[in-house]
């Protein structure tokens, strides 16, 4: 996969380079180098209010990293079916999970020209991993495109991710649209959400709206947070795995803290949920 800095004769076929990509805003928040200055102005809005404002992207993607890796590990899944891959900036699912059980496969879906081009690239150099063009945001089209079908393995578990996706989601049928998807999961399976938090105190609260009003009012759009009770409706009745839905850097850290969270960090949180 190509990491080069996007120019006019490398740009994929449909990009909108004057409209922010919510996967290209991550992909400047953990400092790649596929996206553009509308893309890095979103970042430079929300840094007026919180200067931090990277650290919801690096929570977002180390809370990924340490679940992929026990999923592998203690869950033994070797299914990943990843909704909003993004780009390839850091560590990626099938890069974690396949360096563990080699022959995991790895599904990823999205819409976004740019990560599509990627996806595609994808294609070319692991089998075991494969892409689809989908609204992570409509369950019966990416449950029901060819791909999902053929490519996975419907009677055995599989892990649904939907890490850093559903606060872009901005209607409020969020924890129906989960249950579609978890329904149609087999049992053993898991389900991984990370999602903007507002801790509903004082001022964590006041941060979490202003970030969010930067968010939703910026080219991107988008960028609910929401509380700890409405983020878990959406794992769909699974039973959590300990330590529950937690702060993204309160998971399974890897290692003792030695420096306190700072405001932005206490603004996301994720869990993950076995279904029984």
């Amino acid at each position: 996969m190509s990491e080069a800095a996007p120019s006019p004769s490398s740009t994929p076929v449909g990009v909108d380079t004057n409209r922010a990509s919510i996967a290209r805003v991550y992909d400047a928040a953990l400092n790649g180098t596929n996206n553009y200055e509308i893309d890095r102005r979103v970042l430079q809005q929300v840094a007026q209010v919180a200067p931090e404002v990277n650290d919801l992207a690096w929570a977002n993607r180390n809370f990924l990293i340490r679940a992929c890796r026990f999923l592998a590990t203690q869950g033994q899944v070797t299914q990943y079916l990843d909704c909003g891959s993004g780009l390839p900036t850091a560590e990626n699912t099938h890069q974690v999970v396949q360096r563990i059980i080699p022959e995991a496969r790895v599904l990823y879906v999205d819409n976004d020209p740019v990560v599509l081009a990627h996806g595609r690239a994808l294609l070319e150099e692991n089998q075991y991993t494969k892409f689809i063009e989908a609204d992570i945001f409509k369950p019966a089209e990416v449950l029901g495109h060819e791909t999902t079908r053929e490519f996975l393995d419907w009677t055995k578990p599989i892990a649904l991710l939907q890490n850093g996706t559903l606060h872009h989601y901005l209607g409020d049928d969020y924890a129906e649209l989960m249950q579609s998807f978890v329904d149609a999961l087999p049992p053993g399976s898991f389900v991984v959400v990370a999602h903007f938090l507002d801790p509903q105190t004082p001022a964590h609260s006041e941060i979490a709206r202003r970030m969010e009003e930067k968010f939703t009012h910026s080219p991107m759009g988008s960028g609910v947070f929401r509380t700890y009770e409405q983020i878990g409706t959406m794992f769909g009745g699974t039973e959590l795995v300990e330590p529950g839905l937690s702060l993204c850097e309160d998971w399974w850290p890897d290692g003792p803290r030695y420096q306190a969270l700072n405001q932005v960090q206490e603004c996301i949180a994720g869990g993950v949920g076995r279904k029984v």
